[in-house]
């Protein structure tokens, strides 16, 4: 049986050309998440997509974009999230956060990865 506990996922909508002090700003958002001791981070790069301009971009060949949807999720307990929400706040200049309640389901030994 897992091991269960509440959390909270924040789920970041951003395109793939955002920079952070001349780096990809995904990256900057998972860095300064670990800086701040999160629990985790994934960036998943998006096939397709278009946000408040309306342009679709596409990573189909004839398509080609250089600005892809990028998607970081960070989960974390509640307090942790939200305390890192003025963080993130001061290194997004547009884009889109969501947050949802989660249950975190923990498989294998205690503090493996």
């Amino acid at each position: 049986m897992p091991a269960r506990h509440d959390a909270v996922l924040l789920r970041i909508f951003i395109g793939e050309r955002e920079r952070h002090q001349h780096h990809p700003l995904y990256e900057a958002i998972v860095r300064a998440a670990r800086e701040d001791g999160l629990a985790g981070a994934t960036v998943l790069r998006g096939m397709m997509g278009y946000g408040r301009s309306g342009r679709i971009e596409s990573a189909k060949i004839l398509d080609l974009s250089d600005d892809l949807p990028v998607v970081v999720e960070i989960v974390d307990a509640a307090e942790r999230i939200e305390a890192f929400l003025p963080r993130l706040e001061s290194m997004i200049g547009s884009g889109l956060a969501t947050t949802e309640r989660v249950q975190v389901l923990r498989y294998g030994e205690p503090g493996a990865d």
